[in-house]
């Protein structure tokens, strides 16, 4: 049985089980857009709010609290990690020792300059959307985490394709695609898609 408001042609989009979809908070969402236009206002919010001060991007309390606000007024389980297997990503058991280890090479990458700002930062994107630790809206959290964790080393916000991700199929396209180079360690096609 087709369900409008979960079904995606996206092979990279990553499904909820059916307990996710039922942790829907608002009950008049019937289709995808609507979905999606519900979600972007909570994650416009919590751009704001995320870059009204400094914040201790590479701290896992942060990054959770920051799901949750992009997220609470759409999913009962924003700001959780799954508990559920995934097409993508680590065993859900493994999510808070991988997210431990990517946040200690990141400090580790920062407090010695290891890459650039902005090699530092597309890797911590890459790692964290492979750990792929939320039921849903990974790849949107680590992309705002990978602009907060850039603009504190000083950088500049990314342009991300310059399109909106998630209605632009080309966009997105090409961003999965170089998130995907970035999983086998070549970060060239990311460093490249995040400042176009």
């Amino acid at each position: 049985m087709n369900d409008p408001l979960t079904d995606v042609e996206d092979e990279a989009a990553t499904p909820l089980t059916p307990q996710e979809r039922h942790d829907l908070i608002p009950s008049y969402i019937t289709t995808r857009d609507q979905l999606n236009e519900v979600e972007q206002l909570g994650i416009a919010q919590a751009d704001r709010w995320a870059f009204s001060r400094k914040r201790k991007v590479l701290d896992e309390r942060f990054l959770l609290s920051l799901h949750k606000r992009m997220f609470q007024d759409v999913w009962k389980w924003a700001g959780t990690f799954r508990t559920t297997p995934r097409n993508i990503g680590v065993e859900a058991y493994q999510i808070a020792v991988d997210l431990r280890q990517l946040l200690d090479d990141a400090r580790y990458w920062v407090d010695h300059a290891i890459f650039p700002p902005d090699e530092i930062a597309l890797r911590f994107h890459a790692r964290l959307t492979w750990i792929h630790p939320f039921p849903n809206g990974n790849g949107r959290h680590a992309r705002l985490a990978a602009d907060l964790l850039v603009v504190s080393m000083g950088g500049e916000r990314f342009s991300w394709g310059g399109g909106a991700l998630v209605d632009a199929d080309t966009t997105r396209a090409a961003y999965i695609a170089a998130v995907r180079a970035g999983d086998g360690q070549d970060f060239a096609p990311l460093l490249a898609f995040a400042r176009t």
